[in-house]
């Protein structure tokens, strides 16, 4: 039972407690964040580092009158907590149950539907300076972390927001984390700012002095005032946010919730642009996430043994564990590394995420994290395939999407051969539409230039990696959030041919031309069939850009029926693609019918379940042959 979290359905309530109580509170909505997470998964670390910094934030502002942003919102348990979404939060990441980002359609207090990093301040600037033309007096507060700082669009935000704002608090959520640690020169920053004891006395004593300093007519003497200034920059690491036109205030101690309401009570009240740095521990209170934030990043439903140690479901079961194609990609391409020396991998700040761990201690020299920073990973993989080398990107679909112009301007218009290694290609689940990667065929396989591909196996992944290598091709590999239908080995891959798909099994009279992941299901569901004396056939088209005409002139001219089946939006998919090309080639087009995901953006879930209810597994597709037939 919990004493002070029972009492709380929301902010008002919140507001009734004594300032020496929100320590207690504290604890007790850590413990239920990490009982939660225990039973569904989700973000444990992150919300664990917020709670004192949320809790404070509720007891200081109204954000039914003031507004509140988080960046990526991956931290929003206590904010969803304390905002009337306690009980519901039982079924948090659940189907039907409350997302596990910030989303208006669940409450009034989130102003947008947020999972991708480095937005925050910039849309928060949008509401001050709409409220700065039509005069209305409010707080707008962003909550970005350090991580996200580094990102182009908070740093445009940043650089804008004196011109047109007049009110706006940026707080800066510093863990020295984005998912894993922090790179960079603004990491570097951030560490002389956390780890300079003297910052603080400094700052008073240079005040002081300057307060205590004779006049010279009205003036300071200029030469002491340029040196002031001087010895400023060099101690009082705010100088660079000051220089922006931010009020700067910090670092203060994140998990000092009685400190943390004293400073938003004074920024609350102050008028003008203010950050306020506060230095947070992921994971708090939870000693595994404390010492291993990454794993506990996006945490699946977990116990902790007799022993204390914390295992998840997959470690409990018994039997030897499918491979992911995330692992699979790792493998593959430490191989591919070791035969040829001019691979470079380069990340958005997700090397574990994307399997790239190990091939940053392998290869070291040759691996590089730029943050989350899209744009930059493209255009560094253009000028360092300029200096010989062959660039692989590993990156999810949802996230690619952010360097869209540089896949168009530094890549593709340039002729620049590379590999971009696209994770989680398709329904992703419990993460829900911000992470759903179901767009990557239709803004990518319009580029010139362009490969496109995705594979069945895991087999199939080392066969289209090794493809691109030797024919230095511009070539994007998409797949999904799964483990691989079968196992392979790299050594059992077979040689690809670009453009070239497989007829894996003959029949008829309807055909089944599956892309990447939806190969298998296709598969299932034609053995489903034949036992019902329906007899079908079905082709793996392996390539979306350049489409196998040959194979599909022959699926159409010798079947009643086509139908293609992708884990991606039937908008400008592979389905699509098809269509066009039998337009193209004056070939009937009306034997076909698409399988995909429809013009919706679709919610959280089990990414089978997700998938059955939109008809992309095995039984769906069964089901679709038989109403056509």
């Amino acid at each position: 039972m919990s004493i002070y979290l029972d009492r709380i359905d929301g902010p008002a309530d919140l507001k009734l407690l004594q300032r020496r109580d929100l320590p207690k509170l504290a604890a007790e909505i850590r413990r239920y964040i990490s009982e939660v997470v225990h039973h569904t998964g989700g973000h444990l670390a992150s919300n664990l580092g917020v709670v004192e910094l949320t809790l404070a934030l509720h007891y200081v502002f109204d954000f039914l009158e003031d507004r509140l942003v988080w960046d990526v919102s991956h931290q929003v348990y206590a904010h969803k907590i304390l905002t009337g979404r306690r009980k519901e939060f039982e079924n948090l990441r659940q189907p039907g149950g409350i997302s596990g980002f910030s989303n208006p359609a669940e409450s009034e207090y989130d102003s947008f539907i947020a999972g991708h990093a480095g937005t925050s301040i910039s849309t928060a600037l949008g509401i001050a300076t709409g409220d700065a033309v039509n005069g209305r007096d409010r707080k707008v507060v962003a909550v970005v972390g350090d991580g996200s700082l580094g990102t182009g669009m908070a740093f445009e935000a940043l650089n804008n927001a004196s011109d047109v704002a007049k009110n706006l608090i940026v707080v800066l959520n510093d863990n020295e984390m984005s998912i894993s640690p922090t790179v960079g020169a603004l990491s570097a920053y951030f560490n002389r700012v956390r780890f300079s004891p003297l910052y603080v006395d400094l700052k008073k004593d240079i005040h002081a002095l300057a307060r205590s300093l004779p006049l010279v007519g009205s003036q300071v003497d200029h030469a002491l005032d340029r040196a002031l200034e001087a010895l400023r920059s060099s101690v009082m690491p705010g100088h660079f946010f000051e220089e922006l036109g931010f009020r700067y205030y910090g670092p203060f101690d994140g998990h000092n919730v009685e400190q943390l309401v004293r400073v938003l009570g004074k920024a609350r009240r102050a008028e003008g642009l203010e950050l306020i740095h506060v230095v947070t521990r992921k994971g708090k209170g939870f000693e595994e996430a404390e010492q291993n934030p990454t794993r506990f990043h996006s945490a699946s439903n977990f116990l902790t043994t007799s022993a204390g140690k914390v295992v998840s479901p997959q470690e409990r079961k018994s039997g030897k564990k499918r491979i992911s194609y995330t692992a699979a990609f790792s493998k593959a391409l430490l191989r591919l590394a070791r035969e040829y020396p001019r691979i470079v991998a380069i990340t958005a700040a997700m090397p574990d995420g994307t399997g790239l761990t190990e091939f940053q201690k392998t290869f070291p020299e040759r691996y590089f994290d730029v943050g989350i920073c899209e744009q930059h990973a493209l255009g560094l993989a253009a000028g360092m395939f300029k200096s010989g080398y062959f660039p692989v990107f590993a990156v999810y679909s949802t996230f690619l999407q952010r360097g869209y112009d540089q896949l168009f301007h530094e890549i593709a218009l340039n002729s620049v051969p590379c590999l971009i290694c696209i994770d989680r290609g398709g329904l992703v689940g419990a993460d829900g539409p911000t992470h759903h990667g179901v767009f990557d065929i239709s803004y990518m396989r319009h580029l010139p230039g362009l490969a496109l591909g995705a594979p069945a196996t895991c087999a199939d992944l080392y066969g289209l990696m090794k493809l691109a290598l030797e024919n230095e091709v511009f070539l994007a590999i998409r797949y999904p959030r799964a483990s691989c239908p079968q196992e392979g080995a790299a050594e059992s891959a077979k040689s690809f041919a670009l453009g070239k798909g497989e007829v894996l099994r003959r029949g008829g009279p309807v055909a089944l031309l599956a892309y990447g992941s939806e190969v298998w299901p296709a598969l299932e569901a034609a053995d489903a069939l034949a036992s019902e004396g329906i007899d079908v056939t079905v082709a793996d088209a392996r390539f979306a850009k350049p489409l196998d005409g040959e194979l599909i002139t022959d699926l159409v001219r010798t079947h009643e029926h086509v139908m293609t089946i992708e884990d991606h939006a039937l908008a400008g998919g592979f389905g699509s693609a098809v269509l066009e090309y039998l337009s193209e080639w004056g070939l009937d087009n009306r034997k076909v019918s698409r399988l995909g995901i429809p013009d919706r953006f679709i919610e959280h879930g089990p990414r089978n379940a997700l998938l059955a209810s939109l008809g992309l597994d095995a039984a769906g597709i069964a089901r679709a042959v038989r109403q056509m037939l």
